[in-house]
């Protein structure tokens, strides 16, 4: 028998970004377990939404029958404290990727409000379902969340067989993430100016609409450092293409300022691509030692450095290679993901 639940979701499922891909994934692989997801799409202007935005998605979770289960994409939930009036009637559960409040060039009265507003939401669900134990701990921490209502739902990686091994001339790098500043591309851009003087070519795979000011200020240090031959914004790729970048790939790397998780590191390591990355957030949890190098955030330097010394060292990038495949090996599968959604939704019957 098929069991239905809701899934609240910000705007378009079909959205080019981490997250989404995620609820995607999720949502596919309950079907074998027995759920049927209906989605209610709350509007596309979170996490900032309007009055009437906030109402009309208020009034949509409202008129789901008392007895359905309803997950609510933290996307949205964070902004919407109004939930708080739906905990008694309704059979709440919150997916939490990562605090909205902790997203990069935030003011602090934005950061503040952030909080307090998911605060209260996070007060009205039953349960709550997160992508990382940062998260979770987060969760605890600094929103008052009980740990017997958190689980972790670890992204998923599919197996790969991994490309063979390259000795290119001219190294590929890849960086896939959406161009907001929280994924540290200025950081990115101002490293890869400090080693102008190696062979390399730089792919970034992510929507370039997110943050329009984002996007400028990736063009334009582009052009300021003069890298216009040597970077390539990709925009947002269709999966098939994006497998085949990391197919291609000598060195996935990625400034992060934080991660909840971090699928794009994963999914290298999942292809046998060394990563070069930061300590920021859940990527040392993602990140194992042996598949990649991992600096300060907001480092340039340091990560010109590590850039540097896998591009010239082709043993230890064959190293960092094969530290890659070995942790592959161990990544979470997104069936496990499933089955422990799969058990919430079932504490809620």
């Amino acid at each position: 028998m098929t069991r239905a639940f809701v899934f609240a979701v910000p705007g378009d499922l079909a959205t080019p970004t981490g997250g989404y891909a995620y609820d995607r994934r999720i949502i596919a692989e309950l079907v074998p377990l027995g759920w049927r997801a209906e989605i209610l799409d709350l509007g596309h202007e979170f996490p900032c939404p309007g009055p009437a935005c906030r109402a009309a998605a208020r009034a949509a979770l409202a008129s789901v029958p008392n007895g359905r289960a309803i997950v609510i994409d933290g996307l949205a939930l964070g902004a919407l404290p109004e939930v708080a009036a739906l905990g008694s009637s309704h059979k709440l559960i919150a997916l939490v990727h990562h605090p909205l409040a902790l997203e990069t060039g935030l003011s602090p009265e934005t950061r503040d409000a952030f909080r307090r507003s998911e605060r209260a939401a996070l007060a009205a669900v039953r349960q709550v379902i997160v992508t990382g134990g940062i998260t979770a701990r987060l969760l605890v921490s600094d929103y008052a969340v009980p740990t017997d209502r958190i689980s972790v739902a670890l992204p998923g990686v599919d197996p790969v067989l991994p490309a063979p091994a390259r000795n290119s001339a001219l190294p590929a790098l890849l960086a896939v993430g959406a161009l907001v500043p929280r994924k540290g591309y200025d950081v990115l851009l101002s490293a890869l100016a400090q080693i102008a003087d190696l062979p390399w070519r730089l792919t970034i795979a992510g929507a370039c609409d997110r943050s329009p000011a984002t996007a400028a200020e990736v063009a334009a240090l582009i052009a300021a450092h003069k890298l216009e031959e040597r970077v390539v914004l990709a925009g947002a790729v269709p999966a098939g293409r994006l497998a085949e970048l990391y197919a291609e790939a000598d060195v996935f790397v990625l400034a992060s300022r934080f991660e909840g998780y971090g699928m794009a590191y994963a999914e290298a390591i999942a292809h046998g691509v060394p990563v070069i990355g930061t300590t920021a957030g859940a990527i040392p949890e993602t990140v194992s030692a042996g598949a990649g190098i991992l600096v300060a955030p907001d480092d340039s330097g340091a990560l010109a450095t590590a850039l540097r010394r896998v591009i010239q060292d082709h043993d230890e990038r064959r190293r960092l290679a094969a530290g890659a495949r070995a942790a592959a090996a161990r990544l979470p599968r997104w069936a496990q993901a499933a089955e422990i959604f799969a058990r919430v939704l079932a504490s809620m019957e």
